[in-house]
């Protein structure tokens, strides 16, 4: 029989487990456990310095418990808290988020922005779906994968992905069964725009006549437009139809940005417009200021900065995005406000420097942040940043360099749920200069 142990869980830790200390004093990790329980756990995996437990048993329940909606919860490794309610899972990242700051940055807000909310169900409008052929299962499994396994979560539906989406998944299983290329298909992109769900199948052998004719009929059929993706990210290409597109809108700003499926865009198309009014807020763009946008991608905020006249120049290091952020200036009419440099700045961080002085900045770097593009910054420019983040950590650590020694304090920082029953925690961050 497995080790088991009664603990008191005291909080959620950075991925959505609940935190308690065994008997010896040493650190629980425990999953399915929420702060304010009592809970019954059985060992999972022993570290040296914590240990990984699972519920049994609630042997005293939170208030915050809620029935997880999803029937593959605690099997399938796409949610982690469906467990907890919103405020919960919300306040958890918060606390995360206030930690890393303290902890890792050592500073703190001068206040705390509410956090913002979206839906929690059916928001999730990107999503890479593995794929596996197992005779033994019954054909072929579409979906995510299992928690802490490779294998692919045998299911039918999901609550996070759109309704239409989530009602695809037991037809694109019945329609990867039938392809000759059926075990050398790995994964299925799901890409949603305002007007269209897109596919795009990634093979790793070319499509025989037959197999064209399957997606052609399942496009048709389903209203789904399908693309293929034969090699890395940049070949992938409509198939069904051949002029399939993809665009959300920012109906505050008046604008729509036109994306492929494989661009980044962000999951929660709700969160995402939310998230662009605080930021732009936060900013407070005037006629006349010259703003940089750091990792700009396709314009997403950009495009919104500028239709209120000042002049933005967005950097990115993707040559496609660039283009396609130019793209989505002229569309929008906003090509004499908007411009966009293709640099890498983790490798040029002096690229900055180059284009400015720039009153304010919007930077919303990948997980690794943007410490090279901030220690380069002068301690007379800018005298406002917006700080987007996708990880606290690196947030943190960034926003310690721009307190301590580049001259800025940290005026106010808030979560974002962009990403509801995960322990993903998306955070925004105002720096100004006293």
């Amino acid at each position: 029989m497995e080790e088991r142990l009664k603990l008191a869980v005291a909080s959620l830790d950075a991925e959505g487990r609940g935190v308690a200390r065994a008997p010896d004093g040493k650190v629980a990790f425990v999953e399915g456990a929420l702060p304010g329980e009592i809970v019954e756990a059985e060992l999972v995996r022993r570290k040296s310095s914590f240990d990984l437990m699972r519920t049994v048993a609630v042997l005293r329940e939170s208030s915050a418990r809620q029935t997880p909606r999803c029937p593959y919860f605690g099997v399938c490794g796409g949610c982690a808290t469906q467990h907890a309610d919103s405020r919960t899972q919300v306040a958890a990242k918060q606390r995360w988020l206030e930690d890393c700051l303290a902890r890792i940055g050592k500073v703190s807000a001068d206040s705390l922005l509410a956090p913002l909310y979206g839906e929690d169900w059916g928001y999730r409008h990107r999503a890479r779906l593995s794929v596996r052929y197992v005779a033994g299962k019954g054909g072929a499994l579409v979906g995510f994968r299992e928690r802490r396994s490779t294998y692919v979560a045998d299911m039918a539906s999901c609550e996070v992905l759109p309704p239409h989406v989530s009602a695809l998944i037991p037809r694109l299983r019945s329609l990867v069964g039938r392809l000759a290329i059926r075990e050398r298909l790995p994964q299925i992109e799901v890409a949603v725009g305002d007007a269209a769900v897109v596919l795009v199948f990634r093979h790793l052998l070319p499509l025989n006549a037959d197999d064209k004719a399957l997606l052609l009929e399942f496009a048709q059929s389903s209203g789904a437009h399908v693309w293929l993706q034969p090699g890395g990210p940049d070949t992938a290409h409509p198939f069904a139809p051949a002029d399939s597109s993809l665009a959300y809108s920012l109906p505050e700003f008046g604008i729509r940005i036109a994306f492929r499926p494989t661009d980044f865009t962000q999951v929660n198309h709700g969160v995402n417009r939310v998230l662009v009014s605080r930021a732009v807020r936060l900013l407070d763009p005037q006629p006349g200021e010259r703003i940089g946008d750091l990792f700009c991608g396709l314009g997403n905020f950009s495009l919104p900065i500028a239709t209120r006249g000042a002049a933005v120049v967005g950097i990115e290091a993707s040559g496609n995005l660039v283009e396609r952020a130019r793209q989505n200036a002229a569309a929008n009419g906003l090509a004499a406000h908007a411009t966009f440099e293709c640099e890498d700045l983790f490798a040029n961080p002096g690229k900055v420097l180059e284009l400015g002085p720039f009153d304010k900045l919007l930077v919303d770097p990948p997980r690794e942040g943007a410490i090279e593009p901030m220690k380069a910054l002068p301690r007379t420019w800018p005298r406002r940043i917006v700080y987007v983040s996708c990880d606290p950590a690196t947030l943190a650590r960034d926003a310690g360099l721009l307190v301590h020694a580049k001259g800025f304090r940290l005026a106010a920082a808030g979560v974002v749920n962009m990403f509801p029953h995960t322990a993903h925690v998306e955070s925004v961050a105002l720096f100004e200069r006293p």
